[in-house]
Parts: C-alpha cells; structure tokens; sequence
C-alpha cells in the first residue's frame, strides 16, 4: 500500500538553507514544495493543498508575518510555523499572534526540525474516535461549532477558525465548566509546557471571546495563574 506524503511548502529565500531543507525533508518521505518569496509561496497556493507551510520571516518582497496572513485569510486551515534568525521575545509573540503553531529559531538542526513537523502534524490527525467527546458538531449555546470544517456558525454568521484555534475550542467544550489548566492544555496541543506557548494560548483565547461574544450565556473566565474554565449557563 502506497503511503500518503504530507504536503509541505516552505517559503525560504536562502538557496543554500532552501536546498538543504528541502533536500533533507524528501529525504524523510515528505513531499515538498519550495518557494523563494512571498509572491511563489501565494502561486503554490492556488495550485495546490498543503498539510503544513514552513515560513521564513526576512523575505526579499514580504515579511514572513504579513506573508502568514495572507495565508490565513486565503486558507484558515493551513497551519504554519516560522524558522527564523529573529530570536527577539517580541518576535516570538507576534509569530504566535498570528496564528503560528510553532516558532523555530536558526540555525536549525534538521534532525530536531523533523521530529517537530512530525509531532505537530501527528497532533492536527483527525481522530478516529467517534463517541461524544469528540463527536465533530457540537451545540455551544446559540452557536454550532464544526470540529471537521472548522467552522464556528451563529444565525447566517460562518466564522472560519485556524487549526489552532479549533484544537483549543474543542479541548474547552470537552470540558466544559471545568477546570482547563495551563498546564493541560499546552501538554494536550501543543506537546508542551512553556512561557512561548502560554503567551500564544492567552492570544488563542482572545481570539474565541471575541468570537462567542454574540451569546452572553458563554464565558471564557480566567482563573489566575491557572488557567480557564469554560462556562456555558
């Protein structure tokens, strides 16, 4: 049986990095499609449908995060992580505000870039599990959530959500008017515990208030250096 190849456009416009990478990530039974700038990476786009986008910030004709939003507007499902030399904390978080999923800093060792592509993707697999937890319509107050189409819908009102931002819808309506720790739910998404991720958790949480503040019976409480508690009255 033929094994089906995740879909990778990575948007790199150093040849040698670009080379290497590329090579490298066929090597490991991707397939890939490489982009020098951010005018290519939107051509690609059109013509076909990617598992996952690799993006530089310094480009010649567009900065990474201008780019990531262009992508996110054409295609909310796409999730995307930045490889960049910018390690400046500002940067960091305005990566994850976004919408990255995660944020690579060079020089990259290709064997850790692998193993975090394959962790990530391996997280975004739809499950095959079909009880009631995470059965894919789910009723929140006025609002249908659509885990499959990742779509969020109130009266004729669609909203399209990111990857991201359905994985932490789901997690909060599994548990419901419980306790969601930090803790859990960065260990549950994003594979891991730490200071990057909790900044772009808070980001993700803002982005689903503003989202349900249609239907004043759902609330997103805080719960001090805790975590949250989604409340549906």
């Amino acid at each position: 049986m033929a094994i089906h190849k995740k879909k990778i456009i990575l948007i790199e416009d150093d040849p040698t990095l670009g080379y290497l990478l590329s090579e490298y990530l066929k090597m490991n039974n991707f397939e890939l499609y490489w982009a020098k700038n951010g005018v290519d990476c939107l051509k690609l786009l059109e013509q076909n449908t990617y598992d996952l986008a690799i993006l530089d910030v310094m480009l010649p004709d567009i900065d990474g995060f201008s780019l990531a939003q262009s992508i996110t507007n054409l295609h909310p499902k796409l999730p995307f992580i930045f490889l960049t030399a910018r390690s400046l904390k500002v940067d960091v978080l305005k990566g994850f505000s976004v919408g990255a999923v995660d944020y690579l800093k060079k020089p990259i060792d290709e064997e850790e870039l692998v193993v975090r592509i394959k962790s990530l993707l391996s997280r975004l697999e739809p499950s095959d599990i079909t009880d009631d937890k995470v059965k894919n319509i789910h009723t929140i107050g006025d609002y249908e959530f659509n885990m499959l189409n990742q779509t969020l819908s109130i009266k004729e009102k669609v909203i399209s959500l990111t990857n991201r931002e359905s994985q932490i819808l789901l997690y909060l309506v599994t548990h419901k008017n419980s306790l969601c720790t930090h803790k859990d739910i960065l260990t549950h998404i994003w594979g891991k515990n730490d200071y990057f991720n909790k900044k772009s958790l808070n980001v993700f949480i803002t982005h689903l208030r503003k989202y349900l503040n249609e239907d004043a019976s759902i609330k997103i409480e805080n719960v001090h250096n805790r975590g949250f508690i989604f409340k549906i009255d």
